[in-house]
């Protein structure tokens, strides 16, 4: 049997994939740690525009160490640069630009995403300390939702799933799975299998997800520069 900790991606390469199918000039929001990084990735000649929940759309790339401006910062506490035309605003309107369906595509990490989309992120379950945040407001209001997750849990247990265990972030929501070992889209309340490592057969990574696995055509070896 492979030893899957051994070849999975790191965080970085998982958030490079994702960075490649954002299109130029599309509004974007990243979510609270892990997805943040997706921002150092975007391709050359494309450039996203990054929107916060707090108020800011069109943030730069974070500030050096000893240059920061605690003034200017993320959703996530994290410091922040503007680029040129950057603009500021009440969180009040930064919420009607998610729920005005104005956002192109909300990125995500996840606890568990179920075969039909949808997405547990907010809570651990009883005695977890919940964190809801803006994500049920983004799953719902951005065009296209994608989730960022190791492929399974620290006790290695899989987090894509035939349904959520855990309380749900959204209903039927989420579009396109990166994870530490395949790119999955839902389609049709099937896990659609588009891309895997290449150290890792069909029937390993069926193996460690909780659902079944569908393909409808050739699955392409998911390949990422070493970060």
């Amino acid at each position: 049997m492979t030893d899957i900790e051994a070849i999975k991606l790191s965080n970085a390469q998982i958030a490079w994939r994702a960075a490649q199918d954002i299109e130029d000039g599309a509004y974007v929001n990243l979510g609270i740690g892990f997805p943040e990084m997706v921002a150092k990735y975007q391709p050359q000649g494309r450039q996203a525009i990054f929107h916060t929940e707090n108020g800011v759309l069109d943030f730069g790339e974070s500030p050096a160490k000893g240059r920061e401006d605690w003034d200017l910062i993320n959703a996530g506490k994290k410091a922040i640069t503007l680029r040129p035309g950057a603009s500021f605003f009440h969180h009040a309107d930064s919420f009607a630009m998610v729920r005005g369906g104005h956002l192109d595509v909300a990125i995500l990490g996840a606890y568990q995403v179920a075969q039909n989309g949808d997405l547990a992120n907010w809570s651990t379950g009883k005695g977890g300390v919940p964190a809801v945040g803006g994500a049920m407001d983004l799953v719902h209001g951005a065009k296209r939702v994608a989730v960022l997750t190791d492929h399974c849990t620290k006790k290695g247990e899989p987090k894509l799933l035939a349904e959520c265990s855990l309380p749900l972030t959204g209903v039927g929501c989420v579009t396109r799975v990166y994870t530490s070992l395949a790119v999955v889209d839902i389609e049709g309340g099937n896990f659609v299998l588009r891309e895997k490592i290449p150290n890792i057969s069909f029937d390993e990574l069926q193996a460690v997800t909780g659902a079944v696995l569908t393909t409808d055509g050739p699955v392409a070896d998911l390949i990422v520069p070493e970060l």
